[in-house]
Order: C-alpha cells, then structure tokens, then sequence
C-alpha cells in the first residue's frame, strides 16, 4: 500500500485492519494491515504509541445525496463545486 491507496474495511481486529483495495491495478486485493509502534526521539522523555496507518474518510458526491434523509450530514465547500 502507498499513500492515497482507498480501501474498503472488511473486519477491524484489536492489532490487524482487514482490507479490500478499491483503486488502483491490485483493485479487489484483500490487505492485512498491522498497527506500527511509534517511538518518537525528538522528546526528552521516552513512549511508544501504536496506531493504525489509516484515516477514516466518507464521501458522496453532490449528485447521489439527492432523495436522501440524513438526520446529520456535513459539507466542505472550500472549493467552488458549482
């Protein structure tokens, strides 16, 4: 996996992420992806942090949202989209 890689989460284990990959050539490829310790050196004392190397994304375009009744729903417009 490299960065911007979009998956599918199948199954979330305590230390494992079950995968599907859903772009690029190895679409449809199933994943395991393992949480990495972190240890940073630059702090004048010592931890390690274990996180999963994934950023939680949801995404509709403007389009399929019509018909639908969301009782929350959220919306970047930062960019001119019309």
């Amino acid at each position: 996996l490299c960065n911007g890689t979009h998956i599918c989460v199948k199954t979330l284990y305590p230390n494992i992420i079950e995968a599907t990959i859903i772009t690029g050539c190895v679409r449809g490829e199933d994943v395991f992806i393992p949480r990495i310790p972190l240890i940073p050196n630059y702090l004048p004392f010592e931890f390690k942090r274990l996180q999963f190397p994934a950023r939680l994304a949801f995404a509709m375009s403007i389009n399929k949202a019509q018909d639908q009744s969301l009782q929350v729903a959220g919306i970047n417009l930062e960019n001119p989209y019309f």
